[in-house]
This record gives C-alpha cells, sequence and structure tokens, in this order.
C-alpha cells in the first residue's frame, strides 16, 4: 500500500441476516456470507457479501477479513486477501450520498462535506489468485490478526478520539443554540448543559487514559492501552443515543419552523420577512438558521439517522463489543482480590 501509494477499503464484518441455506418460498436461499467456493492450483473463488466498505466507491482495492468469530465448520468464511476494485465479479451496493440533495452547504453543513459513502462489497465467483490470499480455511487465525495484534487497538482507538471530538462540536452546538434562544441562563437549561460537558469530559478522560496507560505491545512499541479503548467503545454506544437526544431535547420545536431552504435570500421580499420573523435579540436570522441547519444535521437528517445506526454498530453490535471487554479483563487478580479477603475472614471455632 505504502509503496504504490493505494487507498484501501476494507470489509470485515458478515451481513446481518441468516446465515445458512434455506428454503423461502419453495425455492433456495444461498447463504450470502462471504466464502471460499471453489480452489485450484491458480487460487481461490469466492462468492458472497460483507459489510461495510465504507469509501470503497472512491478506493483502489478492499480488504475482505474476519472481525467476528468464525466456527471451524465454517473456515471457508475465513478467507482473508486483498483485491483491485474493477476485479471481475466484484461489485458494490451503496446507498445514494447524501450530498446529492444538500444544494447549498448552508441547508445540510454536515452532509454536503463529510457524508462517507457505505457500501457492501458484493462477489460473484470472483478469482482469488494466491498471491493476495493471507490467509484460508482457519477461523481462529482470521480473527486473531487484529486482536493478537495492535490492529483492531489502533483502529478503535482513533474512532475513540473521533467520538470526542464529535463531542466538542455537539456541546458547543448545544451551548450556542441556547445562546440564540435566550434561554441559556434557565438552571435546568445549564444542568442539561453542565450534563453534556460531564459526558464529554469523560470521553476525554477515557481517551487520555489509553495514552497515559500505554501498553509495551509488541515489544519495543508503545500501543493505547486495551482494556480502556474496548470500555470506551462501550461507554460510546451506551452513551450516543442519550447525547442525542439530549441535543434535540434542547432544540426543541425550532427544526420544524425552519425554511426548506437558504434559496429564501434571493427573494427581497420573502428575506425580508424572514429577516423581521426569525431573528432573536441574541442572534440575526441567517445567522440562527445556520445554526439550526447544523443542528438538524445532527438530530434529524438521513445524515444524521446514519450516524445513529454508525455509532452503534460500526464496531460491532454491543454483545461483540462487550466481549471485547470480557476477553480482555484481568479476571484472576479480580479472583485474588475476592479470595484474598475471603481467607482472612475469620469463622467461629467448631470446638467452642
Amino acid at each position: 500500500m505504502r509503496k504504490n501509494d493505494l487507498y484501501v477499503s476494507f470489509a470485515v464484518t458478515p451481513p446481518s441476516g441468516i446465515r445458512s441455506r434455506e428454503i423461502f418460498a419453495g425455492e433456495a436461499r444461498d447463504d450470502p456470507t462471504l466464502q471460499v467456493v471453489a480452489e485450484g492450483d491458480d487460487g481461490v473463488t469466492i462468492s458472497g457479501m460483507k459489510m461495510l466498505a465504507t469509501g470503497a466507491a472512491f478506493a483502489d482495492e478492499v480488504w475482505i477479513g474476519n472481525l467476528t468469530p468464525i466456527d471451524d465448520k465454517r473456515a471457508g468464511e475465513s478467507i482473508t486477501c486483498a483485491l483491485p476494485v474493477n476485479t471481475p465479479g466484484v461489485s458494490f451496493w451503496a446507498r445514494e450520498p447524501y450530498e446529492r440533495h444538500a444544494r447549498h452547504e448552508a441547508d445540510y453543513p454536515l452532509s454536503f462535506r463529510f457524508d462517507e459513502t457505505d457500501t457492501v462489497l458484493v462477489c460473484d465467483l470472483v478469482k482469488v489468485p494466491w498471491e493476495r490470499v493471507f490467509l484460508h480455511n482457519n477461523g481462529a487465525m482470521s480473527r486473531r490478526i487484529y486482536i493478537e495484534t495492535p490492529a483492531n487497538c489502533y483502529q478503535n482507538h482513533q474512532s475513540n478520539v473521533r467520538f470526542w471530538t464529535k463531542m466538542g462540536l455537539i456541546v458547543g452546538l448545544a451551548s450556542r443554540m441556547c445562546q440564540a434562544n435566550g434561554v441559556d441562563r434557565i438552571p435546568a437549561v445549564r444542568e442539561t448543559l453542565g450534563r453534556l460537558a460531564a459526558l464529554e469530559a469523560t470521553v476525554g478522560g477515557l481517551v487520555n487514559g489509553q495514552i497515559e496507560a500505554y501498553e509495551p505491545w509488541p515489544d519495543s512499541y508503545a500501543t493505547p492501552n486495551r482494556r480502556i479503548m474496548y470500555a470506551t467503545l462501550n461507554w460510546c454506544q451506551e452513551h450516543h443515543t442519550e447525547i442525542i437526544d439530549a441535543l434535540r431535547t434542547l432544540a426543541g420545536a425550532a427544526p420544524l419552523q425552519m425554511p426548506a431552504s437558504i434559496d429564501l435570500v434571493a427573494d427581497p421580499e420573502l428575506k425580508d420577512r424572514f429577516e423581521r420573523w426569525w431573528r432573536t435579540s441574541s442572534m440575526p436570522a441567517l445567522d440562527r438558521l445556520k445554526l439550526y441547519k447544523l443542528v438538524w444535521d445532527l438530530i434529524g437528517s438521513e445524515f444524521a439517522g446514519r450516524h445513529m445506526l454508525y455509532e452503534r454498530f460500526y464496531a460491532g453490535n454491543s454483545i461483540i463489543v462487550r466481549n471485547q471487554s470480557d476477553r480482555e479483563a484481568p479476571w484472576e487478580t479480580f479472583h485474588a482480590t475476592v479470595d484474598g479477603l475471603l481467607e482472612r475472614v475469620q469463622t467461629p471455632n467448631s470446638s467452642q
């Protein structure tokens, strides 16, 4: 990748749904999970789907791997390889980009500039030469590639940093929005803003904790603390909905009163009425509209809906994320604390 200056997307989770060959309406449905369906001297043939190749529409190649556990009976799914995106049989199912409908940046400031194109990798009898296969027929090892090297740790550490940065945006927006409405001094509003600020500081502390408590792993390298990193993933999954809902509550019904588009400023009569009726004592009408358009792109637009799903599932569902914490927890140390205390507990002498 470095030598050839490649941009590579990756697809490392199976599609949701039934992972077996089932009968629907009298017809057999093939297992949609990407797997090896044939093998020969020149390589393997793969078919099926993988999620979620973000940005694959712009990529040179796609990396295929496995972050979820694979049973030995399904070892054909363990294939780990890299393919040019124009390989015969490779295609992508992509949702429509949100920015296509954002005619003006002021109407959808986040969708317009920051939308990531989500795609599902689809392989239909794709030939993969052996020189592009990194792993085959080893379910356990296909996952160990990520969790027994710093790969998964660095990947998710950066996502924790991203969430912390996102929290700064949310907290800043919440405060500015309350100022625009003149409610920023109401005690109940200050309490909500204080809670959001506390949550932002919490995730910041978790990110810094990963760095301060870094692990000297592998030898001669420094890696963010795995336990704190996975705990942060869990924290983000559990709190994102609550955080966005707090921002939505502070916004109230104002987003429903917004003009459909900033286009109205091109009409002198509409602009005059808008500026007279939409301004507040603390903010001109146009600045207030731009502020609420930004809020809407975080709480109500299609972009906002995509991010709600993304923050809940990009690292896997909550069961997978908590299993990571279960795996990394020092259970022997915890047990030793309990056992040591129990050993000191005195019991009545049976002879007395």
